[in-house]
């Protein structure tokens, strides 16, 4: 013989119920906005100082107090500090171009909804605007300072493969002035011609 349940527990049930339902909800609205803020975190965006230039792809900037790596995305240019790696052809020339295109001008920075968020190294990966809107990474590979990086995903990916071939063509920077060597997809600095 069955038996059902006394009316005050399934009054019980309900009451808990409409005290639980609450406090889930409230704990999964906290957890959103804590996941929000630190996105938001993470990609501030607006315009930054440059506290040092790295090397002509990779830049370091004050966000909230604190000194960030910022690696330019979509571009590689020629080594000068890498350890156990000596200095590429056209890298000198490439850290300076950053450094003097640049100068005490603060940039704004942009992150890309196909790339990671940082890098192997820690380094936030961002488009680097100028004051004027001119796109650096772009500007960069453009001018022969550096190479079409192709072994990630990013949204601007065939606009800088097109910046690199313009370059090519018209034996800008280190394409007049070095021998790249192709290597995968992308290519590498060799030495001076």
């Amino acid at each position: 013989m069955r038996r059902h349940p006394p009316r005050h527990f399934k009054q019980r049930l309900l009451g808990i119920s409409l005290i639980c339902i609450p406090i889930i909800a409230v704990v999964f609205y906290v957890q959103a906005n804590n996941h929000i803020s630190t996105i938001i975190k993470e990609n501030r965006p607006g315009y930054y100082a440059v506290s040092h230039f790295v090397d002509g792809d990779t830049i370091a900037v004050i966000m909230q107090g604190k000194e960030e790596k910022v690696r330019f995305i979509g571009v590689d240019t020629p080594e000068t500090h890498k350890p156990h790696t000596p200095v590429q052809c056209y890298g000198p020339a490439a850290a300076a171009h950053t450094k003097n295109v640049i100068g005490t001008q603060r940039v704004r920075l942009e992150a890309d909804r196909l790339s990671t968020n940082r890098d192997r190294y820690d380094r936030l990966l961002r488009y680097v605007y100028l004051a004027d809107g001119t796109l650096l990474n772009k500007a960069i590979i453009q001018n022969g300072y550096g190479f079409y990086y192709p072994y990630f995903p990013y949204t601007k990916a065939e606009e800088f493969k097109a910046a690199q071939e313009l370059a090519q063509a018209g034996h800008r920077g280190l394409w007049g002035n070095c021998n790249p060597i192709k290597k995968g997809e992308g290519y590498e600095s060799n030495v001076a011609t």
